[in-house]
């Protein structure tokens, strides 16, 4: 036997070695078209925003995708699983304000520090298909995919009321306000009426709704939310008419439309409410001051839907009233109200206190008349009155006239089919989804490729002029967005009349790159966008792995982008992602001092009196465990973790505490165990590798401990082959971990027959199952048995079926229906030889013991029941 404190797995050898002679073997390279003789896989992460550090976030979603790859490797898969880099955006451009360097020099620099961390983590990744977002290369391809689906006229420029961020100086959508604030700056956002451009997503909204009940392998949170962002609705739009127009509107403000859901409660309106940017609103605001005020008072609220709906409910009487659709010699004021959005529905409604919390505070504010038209079933109609809470349940029609009586369901459809027969109304679908807007006031992002000539218009520049390149000599010392302040770049002739003319210094929407990044990684260096051939051989997706916190944004727009490239014959289907997984958060303690200030990890020690600062030795005050963020000092450096680690600690740690979509808590401790247990696995394969010879048989009759481990070894085969198959990293674990303790255990009945070749067998079966998780390792142990051949190579182990068979069975044993013991046998023993060896057993014979048997119950394989008399 040998001495097993004599093995060490050295990490820092090991890992840079296999990373060098995978990297030497460009094992992981496939070509644009796969191998048809071979089903594809594509599984791909979001890729990352070169910030010049991973964070733990990352690890643990590369690593994700990283044993998904190799395993799909191992089971005969050509696997496509690029990287690249999301690199264009606002903090390179502030840190270019802040610093003093061009935002290309800061972002290319942390491309290069990340995809080293990367590197050492040692993942699987195709190195020859990287690209930035930023680089010309990239974004050109983008350009002349922008210019045709302007062409298809799913693009189109218009002014309309936009999310101002004044501390970022850009224009947000909707989707990338949170809360009423920017969703990078924090800035409370303003309204503002730019000229922008926007993709028409609309026309797309109720294929992307479709698609939803596609996506079987989608998480249904994510289904939901995009259902809800969606916003399908049904309802009427409905013609209020002015009474008594003031002389100045033209024709089309004599009237307004409202969208209504409930069209049925049209008899409990209190009153009609329009947004702050209706075009009524702005007209009046013009000489009324106090209207004007409240309108700018409106602007500087948040945009938010949230926001909105959190906000004191306020409005201004504009003194007009309108005519009741159904009651002519009935009118309702108009108000301007700080809760009417202009860009849902058309910016319009009419309140029903009787149905809605809202319009009942907003009635009651401001002392607004109302009835009760809506009552549940059974009641008095002429008791039930709403007072301070809507009914917003089911019910039936009250003080309705032609409705009463009806059901909620029933009144609408009465209420519609009587608008339209006056030729008021009619019955519509509406969306909450609005266009996406992609134009932003800044310098580091995709130039928008249009030039606007003052003769011609707005001319696309023409495919052979691309890509329109940044310039690189732009001053951020000035305010604004520096495109606009360069003196030369936007300066160009009009490529049709060829007259002086200017370029577009809007750039785009940096989601607009993430939308269609997963096609182009399928063909990186064609001269076209995409290459036709490769994006359909590979396409859609297989697996896509990242952050519920994309659930809206990155995957409602790469999904509308996908619907759209396919109406130009770009890419041959509708969704880009077959199967998407949502990993949960990495999450770490939280540490203050005294003065209530953040500290890191690497600012405190663990005493026996608990933490304390390193340097002063004061108290700390522990916080929550809650996610990993810079704001809060509590994140672990990657980089840290492999130095003292490695990587595969870092890899198998962050996989193995808890299932993959939930968030996990690191911790030294966890870190320092896994540690440990990946030492202890080394050790016992190590150990084999020199007590059992390469070539040990297997005999002809094995010991019961031989026969023992081997049934383990192929059951954990299949039950690892489950885990990883399920997404259930932690439970592949689970199952080596059980594997470990058995190999290093039948160390002990190592002289008995066929023990050490079913330790061998188990060891290199350690090894190959282990591979995804821990490939560094999982290389070195197979070389120490003396197998040349690299496991990234190596096909997936197939269990013997022979040895998954059950060799014996546990049968209760019971008198009169209680259990009195258990006894083992083969299964399917013979039933008299199950019914003696369970009279026999010590405990059943005693309670038998001088009772009669009057009847025997033989379940096979499960239960044996004595009915006794007495």
């Amino acid at each position: 036997m040998s001495d097993s404190s004599s093995f060490s797995y050295n990490f820092q050898h090991t890992e840079p070695f296999w990373q060098q002679e995978w990297e030497k073997r460009r094992l992981f390279d496939v070509p644009n078209v796969p191998d048809p003789n071979l089903p594809k896989y594509y599984v791909l992460e979001m890729f990352p925003y070169p910030s010049g550090q991973l964070h733990m976030g990352h690890v643990r979603n590369y690593t994700l995708g990283d044993v998904v790859a190799r395993y799909k490797r191992a089971r005969g898969y050509s696997v496509l699983h690029p990287m690249g880099w999301d690199a264009f955006g606002l903090p390179a451009e502030n840190a270019a304000k802040s610093r003093g360097v061009s935002p290309a020099k800061w972002t290319m620099e942390n491309i290069a520090a990340m995809r080293a961390e990367l590197k050492r983590l040692g993942f699987s990744l195709n190195w020859d298909r990287e690209f930035a977002t930023c680089q010309p290369e990239y974004y050109g391809q983008q350009q002349k995919l922008i210019l045709r689906l302007m062409k298809e006229g799913l693009l189109e420029r218009r002014e309309s009321w936009v999310n101002w961020d004044p501390e970022d100086q850009t224009v947000l959508a909707n989707e990338q306000v949170i809360d009423g604030r920017g969703w990078r700056s924090g800035a409370l956002i303003e309204k503002k009426q730019l000229f922008q451009w926007f993709f028409k997503i609309t026309k797309f909204a109720q294929p992307l709704l479709d698609g939803l009940k596609t996506l079987d392998n989608w998480p249904e949170r994510v289904k939901t939310m995009q259902e809800r962002w969606l916003g399908r609705s049904e309802g009427a739009k409905v013609r209020f008419t002015l009474d008594h127009a003031p002389s100045d509107f033209e024709e089309a403000l004599q009237s307004v439309e409202v969208f209504t859901t409930r069209p049925d409660t049209l008899f409990g309106m209190a009153f009609l409410a329009i947004s702050p940017d209706h075009p009524i609103a702005a007209k009046l605001a013009k000489n009324n001051s106090k209207l004007g005020e409240f309108i700018a008072e409106c602007h500087r609220m948040g945009t938010s839907e949230e926001v909105i709906e959190k906000a004191e409910k306020k409005g201004v009487d504009t003194g007009l009233q309108v005519i009741h659709p159904f009651i002519p010699n009935q009118k309702f004021p108009v108000w301007i109200a700080n809760f009417v959005l202009m860009d849902y529905g058309t910016g319009a409604v009419f309140g029903c206190p009787s149905g809605d919390q809202r319009d009942i505070d907003f009635a009651r504010k401001y002392n607004l008349a109302f009835k009760t038209v809506v009552m549940p079933q059974g009641e008095d109609p002429t008791q039930f009155v709403v007072t301070d809470k809507p009914h917003a349940g089911d019910g039936v029609l009250i003080n309705s006239d032609f409705l009463n009586g009806l059901t909620i369901a029933k009144a609408k459809k009465a209420a519609i089919a009587r608008l339209e027969e006056m030729g008021i109304g009619e019955k519509i679908v509406n969306w909450r989804l609005r266009d996406w807007g992609l134009s932003r006031q800044r310098y580091w992002g995709c130039p928008i490729p249009v030039i606007h000539c003052p003769t011609c218009g707005v001319v696309p520049v023409p495919e052979d002029q691309l890509p329109v390149i940044l310039p690189e000599d732009v001053d951020f010392s000035l305010s604004g967005n520096p495109l606009d302040n360069h003196p030369t770049w936007k300066h160009v002739d009009c490529p049709k009349c060829h007259g002086k003319a200017q370029r577009e210094t809007d750039t785009c929407d940096t989601f607009v790159d993430s939308s269609w990044y997963f096609a182009r990684f399928t063909a990186p260096h064609s001269s076209d966008p995409i290459d036709h051939e490769a994006v359909n051989r590979w396409m859609p997706v297989d697996q896509y792995i990242g952050g519920i916190e994309h659930a809206i944004l990155h995957l409602l727009y790469a999904r509308f982008f996908t619907r759209a490239l396919n109406t130009i014959d770009e890419v041959g289907m509708q969704e880009p992602f077959k199967a998407l997984f949502t990993q949960g958060m990495v999450m770490h303690e939280s540490y203050k001092d005294a003065a209530g200030e953040w500290l890191s990890p690497d600012e405190i020690k663990k005493t026996d009196a608990g933490f304390v600062t390193r340097d002063t030795g004061e108290a700390v005050m522990v916080g929550r465990i809650e996610k990993m963020s810079k704001s809060k000092k509590n994140t672990i450096a990657p980089s840290a973790i492999i130095e003292r680690f490695g990587a595969d600690t870092a890899r198998w740690f962050i996989l193995s505490d808890n299932p993959p979509e939930r968030d996990m808590e690191w911790t030294e401790e966890g870190a320092v165990a896994t540690s440990r247990f990946l030492q202890r696995l080394y050790r016992v394969v190590s150990i084999i590798a020199q007590d059992v010879p390469v070539d040990v048989s297997l005999p002809e009759q094995i010991a019961q401990s031989a026969d023992d481990l081997r049934r383990m070894t192929h059951r954990t085969i299949v039950a690892v082959t489950e885990a990883l198959d399920g997404f259930a990293m932690n439970v592949a674990i689970a199952r080596l971990h059980e594997l470990t303790n058995a190999v290093a255990d039948a160390e002990k009945q190592a002289k008995e027959v066929g023990v050490d070749f079913a330790r061998r067998e188990a060891a290199y079966m350690l090894s190959l199952l282990s591979g995804p998780l821990v490939p560094h390792m999982a290389e070195d142990m197979v070389r120490l048995l003396g197998v040349q051949e690299l496991v990234a190579q190596t096909p997936w182990p197939i269990a013997d079926d022979a040895l998954l068979a059950a060799t014996r069975v546990i049968i209760a044993v019971q008198i009169k229906g209680k259990l009195r013991a258990t006894i083992e046998v083969a299964p399917d023993m013979d039933k008299d030889a199950v019914i003696e060896l369970a009279r026999s057993e010590k405990a059943v014979a005693k309670f038998l013991d001088g009772k009669t048997i009057i009847k025997t119950i033989h379940v096979p394989n499960k239960i044996v029941n004595f009915v006794v008399s007495g």
